[in-house]
């Protein structure tokens, strides 16, 4: 079993501003007087209600509950994850940056794929560990994370956390769920798996047992983003042991989720059959737009999520493509490693369906180039 950095070991430290929310339920009652928390809370905002109403304003007067309890609590209900083993924080990214926070030191070596989401790549640099990458596993339609070479290099490297997204970031890849266990078996007892499951929403199974399962080893991280459309309120939680999550509690930001971002992922977990419907819709799209794109010759990739990945003959065409794009205007995403310089990923989404909107694209395959 991994263990903590020394410094996170034993008593200690303790969020000094739990919140009144946090005091209410320690102590079993309200407080309907709130004089010490040095709040704004006779600002008239005036400015703000006339902008976005009444129920906006109230919510930023106070500090929010710092537990988010309520989100946790809709999610444990339907998901079916244990409330003690939920962290919620500001999305997925800062998940990974707390992940990191907690887990690892300064010189710690660390493992993941060459051109996966880079964000892992940005904050495990920022926290001065040593980021050792290796080649995602490309084939006739394949491009995944190699999951051999992942726990080969951390054995090698002596890691203390392998990164893995799954599905994938740009890729589309869904590694299978004893594909992810046998990962996490074969890595060094004291290496960390930080599993990224932003796209799990859109998985045909995503509500099955694997996905309510807390890993041993393993920080797992979701957000209400994609399937959600939280992306602007910044809402996501990372599925672990309690034991875990203390330890990513002490140096987690206090207030890291609005008191707005709360009531507004609380109201969206409210109404599950929209989510659902969103869902649904967008694999539909998804399908779509891969049939179109296969129509046209394009080495379309399979996705479990919300986009729809592409390969091109050469990282030259790619950028050609990317670029004319985006002097029209349509922006889409082509990954900064020059290891993935030949593929380009675009979001499932209408207006990528509108005729004519990617004929830039359409005229690069049909003219192979």
């Amino acid at each position: 079993m991994p263990t903590y950095p020394d410094h996170l070991t034993g008593d200690g430290p303790h969020n000094p501003f739990p919140g009144v929310r946090v005091l209410e339920r320690r102590l079993g009652r309200e407080i309907p007087h709130q004089l010490g928390s040095n709040e704004g809370l006779d600002m008239p905002h005036r400015a703000l209600r006339e902008r976005f109403g009444d129920a906006m304003a109230a919510h930023v007067y106070s500090y929010g509950d710092s537990e988010a309890l309520g989100i946790r609590q809709r999610l444990a209900e339907q998901k079916g994850i244990p409330l003690e083993a939920m962290l919620v924080d500001a999305g997925a990214d800062s998940l990974i940056a707390l992940a990191l926070r907690a887990l690892v030191t300064p010189g710690d070596v660390v493992v993941g794929t060459r051109g996966t989401y880079p964000t892992f790549g940005y904050f495990a640099r920022g926290e001065g560990t040593r980021l050792v990458e290796v080649p995602y596993a490309e084939g006739p339609g394949r491009l995944a994370p190699d999951l051999d070479a992942l726990a080969d290099a951390a054995h090698r490297e002596g890691a203390r956390l392998v990164y893995l997204a799954n599905p994938d970031n740009p890729g589309g890849h869904l590694h299978r769920d004893a594909d992810v266990l046998a990962l996490r078996e074969a890595l060094p007892d004291d290496c960390w798996l930080l599993l990224d499951e932003a796209y799990h929403d859109f998985r045909e199974d995503a509500d099955g047992e694997f996905g309510r399962r807390v890993l041993p080893g393993t920080v797992r991280l979701r957000t209400l983003s994609k399937a959600h459309g939280l992306a602007g309120l910044r809402v996501g939680y990372a599925i672990a042991d309690p034991e875990t999550l203390a330890v990513m509690m002490k140096v987690r930001i206090h207030y890291a989720v609005s008191t707005l971002t709360q009531a507004a992922a609380e109201t969206v977990l409210d109404a599950p059959e929209e989510v659902a419907a969103h869902v649904a819709a967008v694999r539909q799209r998804r399908e779509r737009l891969a049939a179109h794109l296969r129509e046209l010759g394009a080495d379309v990739l399979p996705s479990a999520t919300n986009f729809v990945g592409l390969r091109l003959p050469s990282a030259e065409l790619a950028g050609r493509v990317h670029q004319a794009l985006l002097d029209e205007g349509k922006l889409i995403a082509r990954p900064a490693d020059p290891a993935l310089g030949h593929v380009l990923r675009i979001t499932a989404v209408e207006d990528a369906l509108v005729p004519g909107q990617l004929a830039t694209l359409e005229r690069a395959l049909a003219s192979g180039g």
